[in-house]
């Protein structure tokens, strides 16, 4: 029987790592170089960004190395200063086994120069040079969100996350894939080990080293590219779309996310075993990771357990857009929430029967409701946000 993926997709294994190998721009493993070493000198001649970034050029007299936060496949990341703001600066490594796919990289990093979101890492500075490395693709200067990542949080030794916890998270994640997918970027390779915990406990999406902007339909239909650029991304969250060769669509992050959500619950790893039987039998015989008892327990694990079952179906166009997950991740968490705020307002604690700890301080609202303002989910939640408001008024009055 001839093998559903095609043998090209069949990935030398230092350009597909399994989940356990760090990201660059989520690092966990630090790194064994001298902090500022690469900054030793300034290039003669720097090559130059297209003008359409011309904005984001970095100034090197501005910037100041601190210290490694770590490296991983396709560059090394280090804490910095920049124009006195605290930074990431990441400087893409060069690839020796396929040099195509280290630029590549880079140029995927800047599909993220222009978009502003507070759910999504923001690109603040770039160069297509590196001083003190010159076959390197290039340096990218991003905003600091800390070095703790969803990865961590998940696997850490910590307790498992609480199941309110689960969907606040998710509904982060879902905010930003919505926000990309509406600008035209694709990000293939979301996963724990990608998204930020920056302060504040909100989930920033980085690591756009494989991202792909995605064309106009001229058709109507969805916007797609017509093929890959090259095989990036992890094996374990890469949509059987993928595997076959066909087109790239903003759905392929839709699957991956469901396989991130799948782990945020159940603080297991996706599969186990050997890479290429996985491949074979997540396209063939559209294997998944196992919807268990955790997702039964509570009304928010059923409520997680229905989107990732519809999340990672095999036809992409059977599975929900970010804006469709993010209107039933709104609908279930934030009314909640706004209603909660509504009681601290009104009465300065819980209503009759609440358990004290299950509700902020007025300080702790506060910084709620500036994150739901910031957020597309908090308009998608006004009309849900009413009907629950209306008993509440009843009672008061």
């Amino acid at each position: 029987m001839p093998s559903p993926i095609p043998v090209e997709r069949f990935l030398p294994r230092d350009l597909s790592p399994s989940i356990d190998l760090r990201p660059c721009s989520s690092p966990l493993e630090l790194s064994r170089s001298k902090p500022g070493a690469f900054l030793s000198r300034r290039p003669a001649a720097a090559p130059r960004l297209p003008p359409r970034l011309a904005w984001c050029s970095i100034d090197w007299e501005q910037v100041r190395v601190l210290e490694p936060l770590g490296s991983g496949g396709f560059g090394s990341v280090y804490r910095a200063t920049y124009r006195g703001q605290t930074v990431a600066l990441k400087k893409v490594k060069r690839c020796s086994k396929n040099r195509l796919a280290s630029r590549q990289s880079f140029w995927g990093e800047l599909n993220a120069a222009c978009l502003r979101h507070p759910h999504v890492v923001r690109v603040l500075a770039a160069s297509a040079c590196c001083p003190g490395d010159p076959g390197s693709p290039g340096t990218i200067i991003m905003e600091y969100a800390g070095n703790s990542t969803l990865h961590q949080r998940i696997y850490g030794r910590g307790p498992p996350l609480e199941k309110d916890c689960c969907v606040r998270y998710a509904r982060h994640v879902a905010d930003g894939l919505c926000f990309l997918h509406r600008g035209g970027v694709v990000h293939l390779d979301l996963k724990p080990a990608n998204v930020l915990l920056a302060p504040g406990d909100l989930c920033k999406i980085g690591d756009f080293g494989c991202s792909q902007r995605l064309r106009d339909a001229e058709d109507g239909e969805n916007p797609c590219c017509t093929q890959l650029r090259h095989l990036g991304g992890t094996y374990t969250h890469r949509a059987p779309e993928l595997l076959r060769g066909q087109p790239v669509t903003a759905k392929a992050d839709i699957y991956s996310y469901a396989v991130t959500v799948w782990q945020m619950v159940t603080r297991e790893l996706p599969y186990t075993g050997d890479r290429q039987c996985v491949l074979y039998a997540v396209v063939a015989y559209d294997l998944r990771p196992e919807v268990g008892q955790l997702f039964h327990g509570t009304e928010a694990g059923r409520a997680l357990g229905d989107i990732v079952q519809n999340c990672w179906l095999p036809r992409p166009e059977d599975r929900p857009s970010a804006e469709q997950l993010l209107q039933r991740l709104g609908f279930f968490s934030v009314p909640g929430t706004l209603l909660h705020l509504f009681w601290l307002r009104i009465e300065k604690s819980p209503p009759p029967g609440s358990a004290d700890s299950e509700w902020l301080t007025p300080s702790q609202s506060q910084s709620v409701l500036d994150e739901l303002i910031k957020s597309d989910s908090f308009l998608v939640a006004i009309g849900s946000f009413q009907k629950a408001l209306q008993p509440t008024v009843a009672m008061i009055s």
